[in-house]
């Protein structure tokens, strides 16, 4: 059932985070529609790629580099998750590279008469494992790992870097 006040798994998957990746478009989306007067992620490192020439802010940090390097430099700096926030652009150039561990989606009940591919472009499939799903408010997370990773965690071995994960909501508003 719907509980309008129920925080949904956001809050629990937050939690997870230590460092944020994101492109210049879901940045722009957050500070003039979705949360202008205060920034969400406060207390988080945050990457913004774009060729756009801006000053650093507290925490905010607009990256004009190779972008492999930024989520590998993050990845050892950090013991949580980084999350590659927002649209497929970023997190499309990434799965390319290999640099994705887990994929979260989030399906919002919002039927659109068009838009943007998920992941254009990518050279050959990947393999995924479902391996988490939650519902809240209508949302559905559908939580895929790498089949690649489901053979070390099968094997108990733990990973030497720590993981990337992307999460897609697929609407202009906020998730509560």
């Amino acid at each position: 059932g719907s509980k309008p006040d129920a925080p949904g798994s956001y809050p629990a998957f937050l939690n997870t985070v230590d460092a944020i990746v994101m492109g210049w478009t879901t940045y722009h989306q957050l500070v003039t529609e979705l949360s202008p007067d205060s920034w969400p992620y406060e207390g988080r490192p945050c990457y913004v790629v774009t060729h756009r020439q801006k000053a650093d802010q507290e925490n905010i940090f607009f990256w004009n580099g190779d972008l492999t390097a930024l989520v590998d430099t993050l990845k050892g700096a950090h013991e949580g998750n980084v999350w590659i926030c927002g649209g497929a652009s970023v997190a499309g150039q990434l799965l390319q590279e290999g640099r994705i561990d887990t994929l979260w989606l989030s399906i919002i009940p919002t039927v659109l008469g068009n838009g943007v591919r998920l992941f254009p472009g990518l050279p050959q499939e990947l393999p995924l494992k479902l391996v988490k799903t939650e519902h809240w408010n209508g949302i559905v997370d559908l939580v895929y790992e790498k089949r690649c990773v489901q053979v070390w965690r099968s094997r108990k071995l733990k990973p030497t870097k720590n993981s990337t994960s992307i999460c897609f909501c697929w609407q202009t508003s906020r998730r509560t």
